[in-house]
């Protein structure tokens, strides 16, 4: 039997979202986080990138997607609330989506389009 992690408080899930996730927000038991795209061709990438990484994880997020914008929610269903899975998953989907080459680096920064950017 797979052992239950202790669920954060709503003052404590807050305090750490502000601390360690900006721009993602407590809704209701839910951590979320709205991520805006250059258009569909941009969305169905993102969405197969936070699938692939939460199915490496084995935890995965409910999502609502649309053309140009993807909503993410994360919360540990066993434990009823919002754990370290939620935070640590929300953390890699961070930072491998919103990643861009820096000015300067080999990919001369990257793509010129809007593409993925935190809405």
């Amino acid at each position: 039997m797979a052992e239950e992690i202790k669920a954060y408080s709503e003052e404590e899930v807050k305090e750490k979202l502000a601390k360690e996730l900006p721009g993602w927000y407590l809704e209701g038991r839910w951590i979320r986080r709205q991520y805006k795209t250059d258009g569909w061709q941009a969305t169905l990438m993102l969405v197969n990138t936070i699938g692939y990484i939460a199915e490496a994880a084995y935890h995965h997020p409910d999502l609502e997607v649309t053309w140009a914008k993807v909503w993410v929610k994360l919360m540990t269903h066993s434990s009823n609330g919002i754990t370290d899975k939620d935070f640590e998953l929300a953390k890699q989907i961070e930072s491998v989506v919103l990643w861009r080459p820096e000015q300067g680096s080999v990919f001369a920064g990257g793509t010129p389009n809007k593409w993925v950017r935190g809405g």
